[in-house]
């Protein structure tokens, strides 16, 4: 039945290589309707077709999918040309190397931060969405894939593993030390990711750096400080250092001192006191139990009113809107009070009977 093609082929050899190519070509454009194919057969057969996990599942190993049947096509394509044996078991090799990528490749996608697999974990353990349990663990897992990855095909490839490990022993004493750092820092990041002293977002202080936690990785630690740079920060620093976190407040502070002129009345001062600090007890802005307003000491300058008390807003821009709306209540009350505020100033006193002097009796004098 094909006995024209056989002719042919025998009459020109070189068309082995175009049908070579056009099965290479083949895979290469049906491979996104290949992988739907099966992955329908695996949503059929399985009894969880329509889960979450099996579809993160699927969607991890959809690019590895494509590039195995590339890879298939080209061996199929091989196999097709009728190579010496001792070149097919060189592909052989590549092929089962080529399914080992495909494998770590996928599961490598599977654990990433976003998965189902963490995500379900996240919601076993109560995470937090900003905290930086999860992507560590996902990026020790990752590790862990690649690691075991690459010692698959070293073994596939006749290469003594036992051998390596054996030779790990001896220079273990070396290793540890020239590495005794990054080891450290690992476990320095250790710490920090399962005590959780802050998470991705929060504001700290510790008494290198002030700023923002971007991400905190197997070594160091990213924060953006106020000032916009980045400032990287060995684990093992951050592990062993005191930190404040300022993200965890309840209530924020608010600390200042306004100076009322000596010349205004007793009276009105009193009262501006006692307005004051009712207002700050009434609004629903400030924490009612920690409030002082008083008038704390005679400066130069004037009478000091000391201003303490904690707001309920914490973030910046919040609790500096509330700040702002009661600086601008207490200048409306000393001005319905006739309170003013004491600017620095010098007043210069003369005695009255040189004041009356008249420049040419000052001269005689």
């Amino acid at each position: 039945m094909f006995d024209w093609y056989y002719a042919w082929l025998e009459a020109w050899p070189w068309l082995h290589y175009v049908v070579a190519a056009f099965i290479v070509l083949l895979f290469l454009v049906l491979r996104k309707l290949f992988t739907r194919i099966i992955f329908a057969i695996v949503k059929k057969i399985s009894r969880h077709g329509k889960s979450p996990f099996l579809e993160n599942l699927l969607y991890a190993f959809e690019k590895p999918m494509r590039m195995l049947i590339v890879v298939l096509g080209v061996y199929f394509a091989i196999v097709y040309l009728s190579p010496q044996p001792d070149v097919m078991v060189v592909v052989n090799r590549l092929l089962r190397t080529f399914l080992i990528v495909f494998l770590g490749w996928g599961f490598f996608n599977f654990s990433g931060t976003s998965s189902d697999l963490f995500t379900r974990l996240g919601r076993k353990i109560d995470d937090d969405k900003d905290s930086m349990l999860i992507p560590f663990i996902s990026r020790v897992l990752r590790g862990l894939i690649i690691v075991l990855m690459f010692t698959v095909i070293a073994m596939e490839w006749d290469y003594d593993i036992n051998g390596f490990i054996a030779g790990l022993g001896l220079g273990g004493l070396a290793f540890a030390l020239a590495a005794q750092d990054t080891i450290a820092n690992f476990f320095g990041g250790v710490i920090l990711v399962t005590e959780q002293p802050f998470k991705k977002g929060d504001w700290i202080e510790t008494s290198t750096v002030e700023g923002v936690v971007e991400d905190i990785a197997f070594r160091s630690t990213k924060v953006r400080t106020f000032a916009e740079g980045l400032v990287t920060i060995p684990n093992s620093t951050m592990a062993n250092d005191s930190i404040t976190n300022w993200s965890e407040m309840r209530t924020r502070q608010v600390f200042s001192s306004i100076y009322l002129k000596y010349n205004s009345p007793v009276e009105n001062v009193r009262n501006v006191l006692n307005r004051v600090d009712q207002e700050l007890r009434d609004s629903p802005e400030i924490h009612p139990e920690e409030i002082e307003v008083y008038v704390r000491e005679f400066e130069e300058n004037g009478m000091e009113m000391l201003l303490y008390y904690f707001t309920y807003k914490t973030r910046w821009t919040e609790w500096l809107q509330v700040k702002q709306d009661f600086n601008m209540r207490i200048l409306e009350i000393m001005e319905e009070e006739n309170v003013e505020i004491a600017l620095p100033s010098r007043d210069l006193y003369m005695q009255e009977e040189q004041a009356r002097q008249t420049p040419s009796e000052k001269t005689d004098e």
